[in-house]
């Protein structure tokens, strides 16, 4: 290690006031010398690059941040069409179609989950979720959506019939319906689980010739992947999202940038705790890209990092 080449960015103080813009206090996090402020500036110049670069660009994230008004940013995300694929879970089209026609509400982490269940409402960590806002508004839609599919064809790769969903809704504050507007499809790996996958399972009982095609859709990533001239992911929690995500860019050596967002530890030796480094070992990020680990909660580091290119 050179000393000198090591002290050649001193740290200096913030200097902030209540006239402070946000893309201001983002470039003095470029010398604030610690600790999350100067990885959030780090993440922040991958994300520009990346978006200014010719780069597929992969959004990955869990379905519990869509229950949030994080919501709002990823709407404007893919509005605006700043990314290319969606690889979520099966509860992010749960909460974008009920969220859309009923209300979820604030609440806290320390009701008493007894009493909740008796008065018919579900706590999401201390998100508020009536019954009346969930099941039953996302078993009318999901199955109106599902009839008409059926007619058309019985045969559906998810990420189309996401897509037709989507444009059902019809309603500019979902992302669902967004995505399909603006061609950006939405892969949902373990598409059976949650409300959704409920409501295709019922449907099936009903009409037994009604198939998904899961490997359509690893056919229409395996498409994405090789003809990419790069790839960049900004990646928001672990699970299957975000391995789907770096299990792909695996057939291609790697992420050529990668930007994860967790609050997630890796010693325990899960996916959604492994820091970006060990996927190196994996040939799902490349030995050269650029990367960061953010560690916070997304309600907090998503609206500040994203708030520069919205």
């Amino acid at each position: 290690m050179d000393r000198k080449q090591l002290l050649t960015r001193p740290v200096r103080d913030l200097s902030i006031s209540a006239e402070t813009k946000l893309g201001d206090l983002m470039s003095q996090f470029s010398s604030v010398g610690g600790f999350t402020a100067a990885k959030i500036y780090e993440a922040y110049t991958i994300i520009r690059d990346m978006l200014q670069e010719e780069n597929t660009t992969f959004l990955s994230f869990p379905a519990d941040i869509i229950s949030t008004g994080l919501r709002g940013v990823i709407n404007e995300i893919v509005k605006r069409k700043l990314v290319d694929v969606i690889i979520t879970t099966s509860g992010t089209l749960d909460h974008d179609i009920a969220r859309t026609y009923r209300d979820y509400y604030c609440g806290s982490f320390s009701y008493s989950d007894v009493e909740l269940r008796d008065i018919g409402i579900n706590r999401l960590g201390n998100v508020l979720v009536p019954d009346e806002s969930y099941g039953e508004i996302i078993e009318e839609k999901v199955m109106e959506s599902l009839e008409k599919l059926y007619g058309k064809k019985k045969e559906w790769a998810t990420v189309d019939l996401i897509r037709e969903v989507g444009l059902d809704i019809n309603d500019d504050r979902s992302i669902l319906y967004n995505a399909a507007r603006n061609d950006i499809p939405v892969f949902v790996p373990g598409i059976t689980d949650g409300s959704f996958g409920s409501q295709l399972w019922s449907f099936y009982e009903q009409h037994h010739d009604f198939k998904i095609n899961l490997l359509e859709d690893e056919h229409r990533l395996s498409d994405i992947i090789f003809d990419a001239k790069k790839t960049g992911a900004i990646m928001i929690g672990g699970g299957i999202s975000k391995h789907h995500t770096i299990w792909w860019n695996q057939f291609r050596d790697g992420l050529d940038y990668a930007v994860y967002v967790t609050t997630a530890q890796e010693y325990d030796g899960s996916l959604s705790g492994a820091k970006l480094e060990e996927a190196i070992s994996w040939k799902k990020v490349r030995p050269d890209a650029r990367y960061v680990n953010v560690y916070g909660d997304a309600t907090v580091i998503i609206p500040l990092l994203m708030a520069p290119f919205l």
